[in-house]
């Protein structure tokens, strides 16, 4: 199996790693995070069944005609709660994006949103059905009476209907047919159907203004919510922007198709930027510019410059080869937890695949660690991104580095078809036998990083220790 690679191990002392008490208190403080955040879901779902209990919901389901209005209300202010949860899950706010990741926000979000979507539905059939008398044939009929005839009810069908395209985007199937820049812009319409749908449940909703503490945890929620959104994702994006003024100083072809953006600006060393994150970035000089793009850096700041490296796969990421020099930069963030603050270990896998490597690329540079403390496996088709690079941190820093050639050979591995014909859980604990005791970074497209997840759990690693953050949308 050796010779199957290259391997580049020096030895040369690097600076000290990151110490064991420091690893397990970031460790613990992010864990509490998560455990907190967990604990005020289910603590908000139970004062809304609270609050729909003590308006007389559990006397109400005594009866068809009633017990259908009560559960109406009961899953329009479940849908209403998670609604706003959503909300505040993708509003960018830092101790979140700490303690979860990008990309396990994202998974949560969709799986919340997914809930209240469909609570919403049952709540509009419920309601419907409730006032009808029971009658499911005239529950068309009443939904339109209420549509027209209550107060605050033609903003809610509108709301309703931004939320529904949300929802019907955000399906996979959907989603595989749009391009990012597209699904991005029509998501947005998310915050205008939250908007929509206020004042239909404060003028009508009887839960909503039923007592002292119903208004004030309502309104609280609301405030919550819409704070967070203008803070974190309108305000602070401003004021970074304003503040740093970035542009482009160069645009470097890396390989066949990927290129690397240099970018220089004001005071970086006080952006907080970290290897292994990303931003998103709206070049000003070129067509689109409105429409976001998430790149990963593919270099450690250096409170000077950043750098990003891309490959071309759609309209917005081709037109990067022709950026000039002083281009204006709009990004937000940086986001992400592929970095040092998901570390658990003092030992480190990096597993990327062809321009994946690149947040992976900046870990390695980075990252504090001793010889032999590192080791990146970089698999890719035809060329190595990063060769030269890598070699010098292979012979500064002592990073070990496995060369792994070829097209992937199946679907089902992880593999390229240049590196021998052992099954991939063995060559994965042949090439990195204590992989165990290491924490492993994962990064490349999403099929591939899937068999990768399941090939390091196969080979002993604990979930705890893989950390793997995709761009979901």
């Amino acid at each position: 199996m050796k010779d199957t690679m290259t391997a580049t191990v020096v030895p040369h002392a690097v600076p000290p790693s990151a110490t064991a008490a420091r690893l397990t208190g970031r460790a613990r403080l992010d864990a509490a995070v998560r455990l907190g955040a967990g604990a005020g879901l289910w603590l908000s779902l139970l004062v809304v069944v609270s609050l729909w209990a003590g308006g007389g919901g559990l006397q109400d389901l005594g009866g068809w005609q009633s017990g259908l209005t009560s559960l109406g209300r009961l899953t329009g202010l479940a849908a209403a709660d998670l609604l706003l949860v959503q909300v505040l899950l993708m509003a960018r706010v830092p101790v979140l994006e700490r303690a979860f990741g990008q990309d396990q926000l994202v998974h949560r979000h969709r799986l919340t949103g997914f809930t209240s979507f469909n609570l919403m539905l049952a709540h509009v059939v419920l309601i419907s059905w409730g006032y009808a008398a029971g009658a499911l044939t005239r529950t068309p009929a009443t939904l339109w009476e209420l549509i027209t005839g209550y107060p605050g009810m033609l903003l809610a069908l509108a709301g309703t209907a931004c939320l529904v395209m949300t929802a019907v985007t955000s399906v996979r199937a959907a989603r595989t047919r749009l391009r990012y820049e597209s699904w991005h812009l029509l998501h947005l319409y998310a915050y205008l159907g939250v908007g929509l749908a206020l004042p239909h449940q404060l003028w009508t909703g009887r839960e909503f203004l039923a007592s002292t503490a119903a208004t004030v945890y309502w309104w609280s929620l609301w405030a919550l919510a819409a704070g967070a959104v203008l803070v974190w994702r309108v305000g602070r994006p401003l004021w970074r922007n304003a503040r740093h003024r970035l542009h482009v100083t160069a645009v470097v072809p890396e390989a066949a198709g990927v290129v690397s953006v240099y970018l220089s600006g004001r005071h970086l060393d006080r952006l907080a930027a970290q290897a292994g994150q990303f931003l998103t970035w709206r070049f000003l000089n070129r067509q689109g510019w409105t429409r976001g793009n998430p790149y990963s850096l593919s270099a450690a700041p250096d409170g000077r410059s950043l750098r990003i490296t891309v490959k071309e796969l759609g309209d917005n990421s081709a037109q990067l080869r022709a950026l000039r020099p002083g281009t204006p930069v709009l990004f937000e963030g940086p986001y992400g937890r592929l970095t040092a603050r998901a570390r658990t270990r003092r030992r480190v896998a990096l597993i990327g695949a062809g321009v994946g490597v690149a947040p992976l690329r900046a870990l390695a540079e980075g990252l504090e660690y001793a010889q032999g403390e590192v080791v990146l496996v970089h698999r890719f088709p035809d060329r190595p991104l990063f060769e030269r690079e890598l070699h010098l941190l292979a012979s500064t820093r002592g990073l070990q580095v496995l060369w792994l050639p070829g097209h992937r050979r199946a679907p089902d591995s992880w593999l390229g078809d240049g590196v021998g014909t052992a099954d991939d859980v063995t060559a994965l604990r042949d090439w990195v036998p204590d992989l165990a005791e290491r924490d492993v970074y994962v990064c490349g497209p999403e099929e591939w990083t899937e068999t990768v997840r399941r090939v390091t759990q196969a080979a002993g690693l604990p979930s705890g220790q893989l950390h793997i953050e995709k761009f979901r949308w």
